[in-house]
């Protein structure tokens, strides 16, 4: 049952990411608040490419890339050749990877096969395991030993599971749990949402409860509430898809907050990537747009859109002047429309990230 339900996750995400997909006017394609940061454009800011660097370190880590493979499957034979795939690819290009969640693995160890390719496939290479916030601490130390994993994702999805038709009902137990998993394992605890974005007040908690850091995984991306409202007779959940703080706006939310974030949610391409830097993130994840790349064109075309964005980044922080990832936080940025109302309700500060880049 969990094998056909991840397929069916899978199928139903890689349809929202193509043209004839059913849109909201919130994710409508074009419509982004990506779109309403805006680089402050200065012509004489560029520098050489060769004194640019692509290194980003945070939490004690350190990765040669700021772009990693975000959480998407696993748990079926199916799901099992995307995991690979999607490992070659990470290992080719250099890119940290997740795993999708590993519940599947906690409820039967006979999908472990599903999960361990990325670590096969990927032997040198930064892998996170990932698993839900009602684990316990005996589960995260599995999963992780499972695929010598060097983090640990705990993703929160109170909202897919309020849609889900079997999803949890239960969730005030979760920062008492994720307490006891930091405590439990020797990696670091990351903790992200799965598409509605986390606050700051959401990313104090986390500090409280020992959490490393935080992927704000706003909404713009895979639409999860979307996918389990599909999945219901009725469809009668279709007024929470637009439910969450995009990408954009958890970053102006969570930044200053005490830990350092990394950003995820919509990200259509380089550009987005060096905004997310720009507010704040470490490091920008993709998940569905790489995913739906992957299955239309295979792994070298996965490798060759990777490759590009890398290299487009480069461009792109050559052009501002930007000597690594973290100096994108020091590029001025307009930000402006809904986004800009955002903040000013909220009392933000507007504009690149200045502080807590630890």
């Amino acid at each position: 049952m969990t094998g056909n339900r991840k397929d069916e996750h899978v199928r139903l995400a890689t349809a929202q990411h193509s043209p004839e997909r059913h849109v909201t006017p919130f994710d409508a394609p074009g419509v982004s608040q990506f779109d309403e940061v805006r680089f402050m454009h200065h012509a004489l800011a560029g520098t050489d490419r060769a004194e640019v660097s692509t290194r980003t370190s945070f939490a004690g880590l350190e990765w040669q890339v700021p772009l990693y493979i975000n959480a998407m499957t696993g748990g079926s034979e199916k799901t099992g050749e995307i995991n690979r795939d999607l490992a070659i690819a990470a290992r080719e290009t250099g890119l940290p990877i997740a795993t999708g969640s590993m519940s599947p693995y906690l409820k039967d160890p006979s999908t472990a096969g599903t999960f361990t390719p990325m670590r096969r496939e990927h032997p040198d290479g930064f892998v996170m395991a990932n698993i839900n916030a009602t684990a316990t601490a005996e589960q995260a130390r599995r999963a992780v030993g499972l695929i010598e994993a060097d983090a640990l994702q705990i993703h929160l999805n109170t909202v897919q599971e309020t849609v889900m038709p079997e999803g949890d009902r239960s969730f005030g137990h979760w920062s008492a749990g994720i307490e006891k998993i930091v405590t439990a394992v020797e990696v670091p605890v990351i903790v992200k949402e799965v598409g509605f974005g986390l606050s700051g007040r959401t990313v104090e908690q986390l500090v409280s409860l020992g959490v490393r850091v935080a992927d704000v995984a706003g909404r713009g991306g895979t639409n999860f509430a979307r996918i389990e409202n599909g999945r219901r007779d009725h469809a009668d959940y279709a007024y929470l898809e637009d439910w969450g703080l995009s990408t954009p706006a958890s970053l102006l939310d969570a930044r200053g907050h005490g830990l350092p974030l990394l950003a995820s949610g919509g990200v259509r391409h380089p550009l987005d990537a060096a905004r997310a830097l720009a507010l704040g993130a470490r490091a920008v994840g993709a998940a569905g747009g790489f995913l739906t790349v992957l299955l239309d064109g295979g792994v070298d075309a996965l490798v060759r859109q990777i490759t590009t964005w890398l290299d487009q980044l480069t461009a792109l922080m050559t052009l501002l002047g930007a000597h690594s990832p973290a100096a994108l936080a020091d590029c001025d940025v307009l930000v402006t429309g809904s986004l800009r109302e955002f903040c000013q309700d909220r009392g933000l500060a507007m504009g690149a990230a200045k502080g807590d880049m630890a």
